[in-house]
């Protein structure tokens, strides 16, 4: 990763567009990105309707810098009345997802197609079709995230949603995210009676390198924002190994009893970058450890963002 590290969100709440006071409710919850979703939840039949509720919804978030939609697949009439909405909205989001995107060539098509309306939102991509991972590399580079998309991808692979089943596309999310700086997004947790579950693939996600995972029920946000915002005492850490190799003259360090070089200052340094974008943009107002961090590696203030 280079230059200035962008801010990517650690917890993301889908909510269908199916009622103006679900979706304006659900701005209450502690998600670092609140996504309004006109696409699977819909069913057919709604989705104008839908689209009002969001065109409504955008108009009243507190945050619509934070704020995401979910549009459908590019190529259906849906996605074209979804973007006609979008353009005529006042108010912008600053995210969109894409759906059952093939290629590369579809990511530039939507954020030009939006440009042209003069709006400028992040791009992040479901990766939920075999084409999309076999171009994962590409799709990254033209992407601003990357969100797994588990429950269609296994059903386009005919097998069940299972670690072992998507974990080749996780990785190679992972690798192709790494090269790209691209942000990497878990898919969500469907067995919801199963907070064990949850908890699992959080542990593994994190280990591959994702920085986030989406959530269609706010009871597990919680989890998500506690085991994957940034965590002050890995921050003050991350600044220290920084240090120690920096006083080496960027050579080998020994930092409490662990010897330091600069493939761990590398790491600290990104840590640090990501940790201070995330809590620019979307710390200040969390609750209780998941709070944002400051230059002094301390807890920040929680004033809302």
């Amino acid at each position: 990763m280079t230059g200035t590290a962008r801010a990517i969100p650690r917890s993301i709440l889908y909510t269908p567009a199916l009622s103006l006071d679900r979706v304006v409710g659900a701005w209450s919850y502690d998600a670092d990105v609140h996504l309004v979703d006109l696409e699977d939840a819909v069913p057919p039949p709604e989705k104008a309707a839908a689209r009002r509720v969001c065109r409504a919804a955008l108009e009243k978030a507190p945050e619509p810098a934070n704020a995401a939609v979910r549009v459908n697949e590019l190529g259906t009439i849906d996605a074209v009345h979804d973007l006609v909405m979008l353009a005529e909205c006042p108010v912008k989001p600053g995210f969109i997802v894409m759906t059952m995107v093939k290629s590369a060539v579809e990511v530039a098509l939507m954020r030009d197609t939006l440009a042209s309306a003069g709006a400028r939102p992040q791009i992040y991509v479901t990766v939920e079709t075999p084409a999309a991972v076999a171009d994962v590399d590409a799709i990254a580079a033209a992407a601003d995230g990357l969100i797994l998309g588990s429950a269609d991808l296994a059903a386009a692979l005919g097998i069940e949603i299972s670690w072992a089943g998507l974990l080749a596309a996780r990785q190679a999310m992972a690798l192709a995210g790494a090269r790209h700086g691209t942000a990497l997004i878990d898919t969500a947790n469907f067995r919801l009676a199963e907070p064990e579950t949850l908890a699992e693939e959080i542990d593994r996600v994190r280990e591959l390198g994702f920085h986030g995972k989406v959530t269609v029920h706010p009871s597990e946000l919680a989890a998500i924002n506690r085991a994957l915002r940034p965590d002050p005492a890995g921050l003050r850490l991350a600044r220290r190994v920084t240090e120690a190799v920096r006083a080496a003259d960027g050579g080998i360090a020994v930092l409490d009893g662990n010897m330091v070089g600069p493939p761990f200052a590398r790491m600290a340094r990104a840590t640090v970058a990501r940790g201070d974008a995330w809590a620019e943009r979307f710390g200040r107002g969390g609750t209780g450890d998941a709070g944002g961090v400051g230059d002094d590696g301390e807890e920040a203030g929680h004033d809302r963002r």
